[in-house]
């Protein structure tokens, strides 16, 4: 990549983050029976963003010649992860968490390296199924549960 692109992401990133961060101040800090709010995730997110775009706004400086003018784009796999993040934004709330999340990170596993789908399966299913344990029932917040028809 290029070092000027890097910094440039790396400081729209850090500008984001501290967005969410601002912008999860003014969510309410609970939400009806639920202990966790809807202000967590948008400030947790906002500061893993901050702390990842100060991590590549560091690697720009120490690796000045680490870049190939010569890398090719993949233009395939990008659509297809954005189309399959499309699909689970509409889909989350009919089809549920756990069968959206895992289906979408098959998906995007599958698309990143091809060759291992059964690692893939256990992978998706173990990190969906975890997540929403530990999210309704130890968290004690809600997500999409499971569809009308299952």
């Amino acid at each position: 990549m290029e070092m000027k692109f890097d910094r440039f992401a790396s400081i729209l990133f850090l500008t984001v983050g501290v967005l969410f961060i601002i912008g999860s101040k003014h969510i309410s800090s609970s939400s009806y029976g639920s202990v966790v709010g809807p202000d967590i995730f948008p400030f947790v997110l906002g500061i893993i963003l901050v702390l990842l775009s100060i991590r590549l706004f560091y690697e720009t400086f120490i690796n000045k010649y680490g870049h190939s003018k010569n890398e090719e784009l993949q233009y395939k796999p990008f659509i297809i992860i954005i189309l399959a993040t499309l699909v689970y934004i509409l889909t989350l709330e009919s089809v549920g968490y756990v069968i959206t999340t895992f289906l979408f990170l098959v998906v995007c596993f599958q698309t990143m390296e091809r060759r291992k789908l059964i690692s893939s399966i256990i992978i998706a299913a173990a990190f969906s199924g975890i997540v929403y344990f530990l999210f309704v029932d130890v968290l004690k917040g809600t997500l999409p549960g499971w569809p009308i028809w299952f």
